[in-house]
């Protein structure tokens, strides 16, 4: 780490994405570099890493790249504006945030759902190989 700042590489062993994923979330405008150093690398601070998790955390969910800016737009005004959003802002901005938040544990429940399922059929699987090769 420089300065606070980081190259990609230990954002990307920190957050286990890709180099390439990075990049592409840079070029959706979803994480920026907080800055550059001289030679021109990518350098990014703690906040942007907790930006990149988001987004990691969103994508197996399958939340689209706009749901993904969506919630960060939201959550950054949140931040930028504490205690100086219009009450009327702010209600809007957490009912977003809470909106997110009812459709993740609706999406986890889904996965759960199909986890379940999938473990059911690998156990009939197992069940009927065992029923095959008991009977030799």
């Amino acid at each position: 780490m420089n300065g606070g700042h980081m190259r990609i590489g230990e954002v990307a062993s920190r957050t286990e994405l890709s180099l390439r994923t990075i990049r592409h979330y840079e070029e959706t405008g979803l994480v920026v570099p907080s800055a550059r150093s001289q030679g021109g690398f990518r350098l990014y601070t703690e906040a942007d890493v907790a930006r990149l998790m988001v987004v990691r955390r969103m994508k197996p969910l399958g939340f689209t790249l706009d749901e993904m800016r969506a919630l960060l737009e939201a959550t950054d005004r949140l931040d930028d504006g504490e205690g100086q959003l219009p009450a009327g802002e702010r209600e809007q901005l957490v009912e977003r945030v809470r909106d997110f938040e009812r459709a993740a544990r609706q999406r986890v429940a889904d996965l759960r759902t199909q986890l379940a399922r999938a473990e059911e059929f690998a156990t009939t699987l197992a069940e009927r190989i065992e029923s095959a090769t008991s009977g030799r």
